[in-house]
């Protein structure tokens, strides 16, 4: 038996430990409708340029942030991520506003570098994404306004402004499942077997994983893939391209 088709029997194993009132259907298997990608790590190889810009930041309200740091809290709403830093450093407990303020000089730091690269792989799996007949959706804990310009531009082809959730759409961010329920709602869809995250970060394997959808791990930076499969990632790829290739074995595994 396959990887892949091992990782969704797997999957559909779950179901059967779930409460009755939560599967109201007769026969509840993985039959994906929409894919939920994540952004940062996933579309664009933006990362380097995010660690930069938290620690250039941050540096400036005197918050410590190490590389490590950046990509432990990659997934989280950026305003949740920096209070909880002056928190644990400076022992305050910062309004919204103070973080909101806070988190604009990041992303202003972070827009005063070159822009990041789309990850090889990704415009090819979001076409066969679409020729299996499924939506794509993004899924973000970004609050950053000017990228979202650029995600129509890259991406307008495959996704619209409705299939769209950021930091702004939800109260609770990752690690919750909050924004990939949100996803699945903005798709129209209501079962979370009818859906696929895919991750690169602990925090939005988590949140993956709490919102019961098949996730799939890209291990996009340095993390070891014990950090994304102990979340509970259900498969795991190097690279984007490397899940593009197995696009077909993961559609006729099903």
């Amino acid at each position: 038996m396959s990887y892949i088709k091992q990782a969704i029997e797997a999957y559909n194993d779950t179901w059967h430990t779930m409460p009755i009132d939560f599967t109201e259907q007769s026969e509840v298997r993985f039959l994906p409708r929409v894919v939920l990608f994540d952004m940062d790590g996933v579309l664009y190889n933006s990362m380097p340029n995010q660690e930069v810009a938290w620690q250039e930041s941050m540096a400036q309200f005197g918050i410590a942030m190490t590389r490590s740091d950046v990509y432990a809290t990659e997934g989280a709403r950026g305003i949740d991520t920096i209070r909880r830093f002056v928190k644990q450093q400076q022992g305050r407990d910062i309004s919204l506003k103070e973080a909101q303020q806070m988190y604009d000089v990041k992303t202003q730091v972070y827009h005063s570098m070159p822009d990041a690269p789309i990850f090889d792989g990704v415009l090819p799996i979001m076409q066969k994404i679409r020729e299996s007949g499924m939506q794509v959706g993004i899924v973000t804990g970004s609050g950053q306004r000017q990228l979202f310009k650029r995600i129509f531009e890259d991406f307008g082809e495959f996704v619209d402004e409705e299939h769209i959730v950021t930091a702004y759409s939800v109260k609770r961010g990752k690690p919750y499942p909050d924004p990939y329920l949100m996803g699945l709602e903005k798709a129209g869809i209501r079962h979370p077997w009818e859906g696929i995250v895919v991750e690169n970060a602990p925090l939005g394997v988590r949140a993956g994983v709490a919102a019961h959808i098949f996730t799939v791990a890209i291990n996009s930076g340095p993390l070891d893939d014990s950090a994304l499969l102990d979340e509970g990632a259900n498969l795991l790829y190097p690279t984007m391209t490397d899940f593009c290739n197995n696009w077909e074995q993961l559609i006729d595994s099903i």
